[in-house]
This record gives structure tokens, C-alpha cells and sequence, in this order.
């Protein structure tokens, strides 16, 4: 998944404290341990750990510990100030300026001041520096200028002035509403100096200003970090640290906090999704989740292009059957989309016109298949991409079999062995079949699901746009709802221009993920956050 990125009003997913079928872990007298080591599942993530180069959920969960931002957000989602004192915007929100808080520190000692967010969002912004979440910064003035992949790597946002130590002013494009939210991305997270003489080994090695710390990272095993003492924002640690391990199988995770020897993992598997809530071994952690999930046709793959891609796209949607697909395979740990952003985000809604492409219809899934086949034959295997460390195969597989059986082609599946490998085949356009996706917003806004996953600037390896789907009108509508100032007026605009993704189906909306997850019985405080995992520095054993 990807992160991966709020709404202005609270409509958030609640905080999950530990609970079980069987009834909440046996009362202890003893005060949970301040110093304990909290073990965490997790996998390896895909690129080194670089705030704005990270855009899979493994590299998200460490680096939003190891920094802290401008803004982060509670468990509900609202929005919390964390380096900055104010985000103050002019009138019309084109132009806003942000206060930081005095005394702030890398883990190294190293001031924090307006310059230090200056000269990151401006690394992260500039194409020759090859960052994943460059995207982001593509509202701020001065970024068309720096998007020559050959350019100076050290050449800045022109829309970033640096008034003083602890004053940044930020120039846009256009009117964005929702930027104090979208600084709360992990692209905005600051970098101190030390990480541009050699980003390589400071992405091994990253120093910080989060709640915690690094310490060690041992390749296909795990990263551990510690807390962090100079830290003295929002979010304090209530353990000793996080150890991250790696599993390629989230059956074996689930095996370990059977048994005591992991304490928390955030996802079980299908094979226990039936069982897992009555498991008097482990205590159940479950509700309402926020990721968005979705299967990416590219733009440039064969047959899917144009009208016959759009006529193609449609079959396929129809030849699914959700439904089943969460009840059988899922056992209802996840629900149906219908639409492109998650129940909890403000403004998601199961109205959007045309929105019956979303459900099965086996006879109007072939007629249009015969109408794309009336531009050109289809030839050659429709094929499905997946990691095999994750939990995609059997829901694959019951797709595959729905659409091989309504539109009588072939349809294999395309595993890749890890979601490392997985998601540097799609960051570098080397996978050439559709793929597993989905979005999970660092900002619960509807914003950060649309504009990140289909707009033209998240294109071409910028951004969570993976298809490169690239639509004017869409664009346009973007523009239009950043220009409110008032969200119901912006979610006018982000529901028409769903209604156009339904159309072009640059992904093909399959369910919301809720979250089920499980503790060792040893664990005594397990709450969840707005983004669906657990908050790592409220857990307790």
C-alpha cells in the first residue's frame, strides 16, 4: 500500500483499545513498563529511510517516528501542531505563514529552524534529487521550475522565503485550503544537514527529530529504534522503543503473538480472519479502517488505452464480485467501495453517478468487452501483480477466476516475492500487468486520496499516481475544490471529479480495508490511529 496522505471537520476513526472476544486481557496490578521493547510486525521496506523518498506503509511506519513535522494528527485525526506554533493563512489561502516552535532539535543537536524546512521541501520538490513524494510540493511557486531531472540538484522552491529563524513564508500557485493538513505528509518532514552529504548512508542511518530514535536496522530482519530523550513535542513515548520485525509471512506473525513472542501485529491474515476474534490466545483488535483499496490498469498497457481501455476497464469492474470477494475471502474484515477515498474521510459517499460499474453484471461486462473488441481484438493474458509476503493471493485468485469465467480470457497472476521488490517494479514502470494498490492518506482529507492518486502532477514517478492516468478535467476539478474555502463547497468539487475516475477508472475501486489486527496477551495498551495502525508511542506491555 502505499501511504501511501483530513478532513477539516472530525468524521475520524476511533481509537481501538485492546479488546477480546473472550473479554479483555486479565487486570494486572503492575504499571505497564516505561522501558519495555514493543515488537511490531512489519516488512522490509522498499527504499532507505528518507522522508520524502519513502511511499510504502513499511517505510511510513519507521520514518514518521524517527521525525517529527509541522503538524501531525490525534487519534481521531484532528490536527495537532507539533514544530510549528501557527499555519497562517491570507485571504484567499494562495499565500501562508508558518511560526515554528523555539528550542527545536535534530537528535544530533542540531537546530531546527526555518531554513532547515526551506532547504528539505525544496530537496524533496526538485526532480533531480529522484524523490517519490516530490509530487506533493507541486502547488508551491517555483516548482515547474525544477522538475529538469538534469537540473542543479541544489536549486530551491522560488515560493519559499525564510523571513527569520523561525518564520517561513510559503507562496502557491493557486489557493490551496487544505495546506496546513497536507504538511502533515511525510514528505514535509525535515531533514537536518548531515543527510545531504551522503543520503545513501543517511537513509541507513537517519537522524531525526521524532519521538524516537534509530538504532539498528539488519536487512530482511528488522529496524529497532529507541526513544528518543531530547524530544519534546506532542507525542511521548510510552515505551523504551520499537522493534520492527520482518515477516514474509503474516501467518507466522500471527504464530508468534500466539505464543508471546510478538507483541502486536497489525494485519492477520485471511487464513485466520474466521477464527481470530474467539482465539482466546491473543486479544482482538478490530474496527473501521481508512485504506482505500484498488486495482491499477496502467495507462500504457496494451488494449487499455483510449476508448478501448475505457470500454475494457468497465468490463472488468463489472466482472468482479465484490461482494462475495469480502464475504468469502475476507470473512467481512472488509467492505465494498463505493468510492475513491474511505468511510471516515469527509465527503465519501455511495451516490456517485454512475457508480454501478462498481457491481457485477456478467452480461454487460461482455458487451463491453465486444465493444472494445470491435476497436481491437484483445489478445494475450490479462494478468494481476501482488507481493507474495502480503495478503493478496486469494483475493486474486477469486478475481482472477470471476473475470477469466464472465469474459472468457485468460487471467494469471504476475507475484513478485517481496512488496520490496513489488513496489520498486511499479516505482521504476517494470511491472507490465494491472497490480494491486490502494491509498491510505498521511492527512485524512479527501484531498489527499484523490489529488496524490490521480492528479497529472503525482504522474511519471512523482507521486502515488502509478497508472500515469493524466485528465485536464480532473486536474481542473482539483483546482476548483483547492480554491474553497469552505470544505462542503470543496467536496462539490472532489465528488464530480469522482464521478469522472468512475468513468476513466484509472483504478478500479475494490474495497476498504478495516482494521483487524491482534496483541499478545501481555500487551496492555494497544490504541490505533486515523491512519489504521497502531500508535507507536501509546503502546504498552
Amino acid at each position: 500500500m502505499t501511504k501511501a496522505r483530513i478532513t477539516l471537520a472530525a468524521a475520524l476513526l476511533p481509537v481501538i483499545m485492546v479488546m477480546s472476544a473472550c473479554g479483555p486481557a486479565t487486570p494486572s496490578s503492575q504499571a505497564p513498563d516505561p522501558k519495555a521493547i514493543i515488537s511490531v510486525n512489519t516488512v522490509e521496506p522498499a527504499s532507505p529511510l528518507i522522508p520524502s523518498g519513502t511511499d510504502d506503509t513499511a517505510g511510513w511506519k519507521v520514518v514518521t517516528q524517527l521525525f517529527e513535522g509541522l503538524v501531525n494528527f490525534d487519534k481521531k485525526g484532528n490536527l495537532v501542531y507539533a514544530n510549528a506554533q501557527s499555519i497562517t493563512p491570507n485571504a484567499d489561502a494562495s499565500q501562508y505563514t508558518i511560526k515554528l516552535k523555539p528550542g527545536l532539535i535534530f537528535s544530533n543537536g542540531e537546530k531546527i529552524t526555518a531554513a532547515t524546512y526551506a532547504t528539505s521541501w525544496s530537496f524533496a520538490a526538485n526532480a533531480a534529487n529522484g524523490q517519490l513524494g516530490a509530487s506533493i510540493f507541486s502547488t508551491i511557486t517555483g516548482y515547474d521550475q525544477i522538475q529538469d531531472h538534469h537540473g542543479d540538484p541544489k536549486a530551491g522552491l522560488s515560493g519559499l522565503t525564510v523571513v527569520d529563524d523561525l518564520t517561513l513564508r510559503v507562496d502557491l500557485k493557486a489557493p490551496d485550503s487544505s495546506f496546513p493538513y497536507k504538511v502533515g505528509d511525510v514528505a514535509f518532514l525535515p531533514l537536518p544537514s548531515v543527510a545531504y552529504k551522503n543520503l545513501g548512508e543517511f537513509g541507513k542511518h537517519p537522524v531525526g527529530d521524532g519521538p524516537y530514535r534509530f538504532k539498528s536496522w539488519v536487512p530482511n530482519q528488522g529496524i529497532v529504534i529507541e526513544r528518543n530523550p531530547d524530544y519534546q513535542g506532542p507525542r511521548k513515548a510510552k515505551n523504551g522503543g520499537i522493534e520492527f520485525r520482518d515477516y514474509q509471512s503474516l501467518d507466522a506473525a500471527y504464530a508468534d503473538v500466539d505464543s508471546g513472542h510478538l507483541d502486536i501485529l497489525d494485519s492477520v491474515p485471511v487464513s485466520k480472519l474466521r477464527t481470530f476474534r474467539e482465539d482466546s490466545d491473543v486479544q482482538a483488535l478490530i474496527d473501521a479502517g481508512p485504506s482505500f483499496r484498488s486495482l491499477t490498469i496502467p495507462q500504457d498497457l496494451a488494449h487499455f488505452g483510449g476508448q478501448e481501455g475505457a470500454l475494457r476497464r468497465q468490463a472488468i469492474s463489472q466482472a468482479m464480485d465484490r461482494k462475495q470477494v469480502t464475504e468469502k475471502i475476507f470473512q467481512g474484515s472488509v467492505t465494498p467501495a463505493t468510492d475513491f477515498t474511505a468511510p471516515m474521510i469527509k465527503g465519501h459517499t455511495d451516490k456517485l453517478t454512475g457508480s454501478k460499474v462498481l457491481s457485477r453484471n456478467d452480461d454487460q461486462a461482455r458487451r463491453l468487452w465486444k465493444a472494445a473488441d470491435a476497436i481491437s481484438p484483445w489478445s494475450g493474458t490479462f494478468r494481476i501483480g501482488y507481493s507474495a509476503d502480503g495478503t493478496d493471493k486469494d483475493w486474486v485468485d477469486a478475481v482472477s477466476h470471476s473475470i477469466s469465467s464472465a469474459l472468457g480470457i485468460k487471467v494469471e497472476s504476475d507475484i513478485f516475492p517481496t512488496a520490496k521488490e513489488f513496489s520498486t517494479a511499479i516505482n521504476k514502470r517494470q511491472i507490465h500487468s494491472a497490480f494491486s494498490s490502494g491509498i491510505q492518506s498521511d492527512y485524512p482529507h479527501p484531498e489527499g486520496y484523490l489529488v496524490q492518486g490521480y492528479s497529472s502532477s503525482a504522474a511519471d514517478g512523482k507521486g502515488l499516481n502509478h497508472g500515469d492516468y493524466k485528465s485536464p478535467d480532473f486536474d481542473a476539478l482539483m483546482a476548483q475544490a483547492a480554491a474553497e474555502t469552505r470544505l462542503k463547497e470543496s467536496i462539490r468539487h472532489y465528488q464530480a471529479a469522482e464521478d469522472l475516475l468512475l468513468k476513466d477508472l484509472p483504478v478500479i475501486p475494490l474495497w476498504y480495508r478495516n482494521v483487524n489486527a491482534v496483541a499478545a496477551k501481555q500487551v496492555k495498551a494497544a490504541p490505533f490511529g486515523y491512519m489504521g495502525l497502531p500508535i507507536y508511542n501509546e503502546l504498552a506491555k
